[in-house]
């Protein structure tokens, strides 16, 4: 039976355990999108992950949605996260930069004025945190179809910086209602051209980012994050037989690319995630979602199961960076702080209250 703490071999490297620190916007990047000295601290002390799966990156300044967020697409980035990898190594971490272009989440104010694009000029609903307070989502504009290649193109060139910086590789964000998940989901996709129309036109952007990303740094060094059905940021995927053929085409498409891994978003039970996981020739990372917050009893169960091959970890990793020591010695485990997850200081992001064992 195998066991959390257990090695394992994904794509291009052999990881020390199981458990994945789970990708978490931090707001704590400069104005420029620079990662901090704090940032290389935050991300050392919780090396002793199997492996670590940065906060969203955007690949390109028009990419970015939310304020102080990292980017991979200026020279003072990339020192930026040599920063972080050099710490994350000197430990004897691995650590995945995740590329994430939030598409129509995303405010100008944000992002110096740079304009919000997105499959289908349809605004999301709600409202966005900005410096000036909460605003309401814009009206995106529509890529033209000859856009659309370009797009794909900025994920391959920040993972080729990511890997310049000595990051070990990049997980593609297309889940949670951001850019690729956008296209995936009838709710956004409105398009009647090459990207949209059939479930084969939605699923074809991301094949096309996935394409091109593998060809830029190789297939093993690449993961891809997916949460079909999960209706976040107005991406809804309502209809069970249109959303499975979806994610069969993007599966099938890039099933030939030798992908480390993909990492799934909900119940590894839902049939929908099942058929996923048999569909994937590789290793899975199961993310139960965001409640309950994954303790040790479930993420044991998960791998030893074979549910998953690995077990990623949000917000408990916030609480402790010593998580995975905590769980392997049974030891207390706190709760984490929401008034600190984002933006500020070292208060709840490298620096925590003692406790007792």
């Amino acid at each position: 039976m195998r066991d959390l703490f257990d090695p394992v071999t994904v794509g291009a490297w052999t990881l020390a355990n199981r458990i994945v620190m789970a990708p978490m916007t931090r707001n704590r990047a400069s104005a420029a999108g620079v990662p901090r000295d704090i940032t290389a601290l935050y991300y050392r002390q919780r090396a002793t992950a199997g492996l670590i799966v940065t906060e969203g990156v955007q690949p390109s300044a028009a990419g970015q949605g939310y304020p102080n967020t990292p980017g991979l697409h200026t020279p003072e980035q990339i020192e930026g996260w040599r920063a972080v990898a050099d710490a994350v190594h000197a430990e004897g971490g691995r650590i995945v930069a995740q590329i994430m272009h939030t598409g129509r989440i995303a405010h100008p104010a944000n992002k110096d004025g740079n304009e919000t694009v997105a499959p289908s000029a349809v605004a999301a609903p709600g409202t966005i945190h900005t410096a000036e307070g909460a605003r309401p989502y814009p009206i995106p504009r529509a890529l033209g179809t000859a856009e659309v290649a370009a797009v794909a193109e900025e994920y391959a060139g920040a993972a080729r910086a990511a890997v310049a910086a000595g990051l070990d590789g990049v997980e593609l964000h297309a889940a949670n209602g951001y850019l690729p998940h956008q296209f995936l989901a009838p709710s956004t996709n409105l398009r009647d051209d090459v990207y949209g129309g059939s479930a084969a036109a939605r699923a074809r952007f991301v094949i096309e980012v996935t394409e091109a990303t593998a060809a830029a740094i190789g297939g093993e060094r690449v993961g891809i994050r997916l949460s079909p059905g999960a209706n976040l940021h107005g991406a809804i995927e309502d209809d069970p037989a249109g959303t499975a053929a979806t994610y069969r085409a993007l599966l099938d498409g890039i099933a030939p690319l030798g992908l480390a891994y993909l990492h799934t978003i909900g119940d590894p039970e839902e049939p929908l995630l099942r058929e996923l996981r048999r569909r994937f020739d590789g290793p899975v990372v199961v993310n139960d979602g965001w409640y309950p917050m994954t303790d040790e009893h479930t993420a044991r169960r998960r791998v030893a199961s074979g549910q998953a091959d690995l077990v990623a970890v949000g917000r408990a990793f916030i609480a402790q960076p010593d998580l995975v020591r905590r769980w392997r010695d049974h030891a207390p485990v706190a709760e984490p702080d929401p008034a600190t997850f984002y933006g500020g200081g070292a208060l709840g992001y490298t620096e925590h209250p003692a406790r007792s064992e």
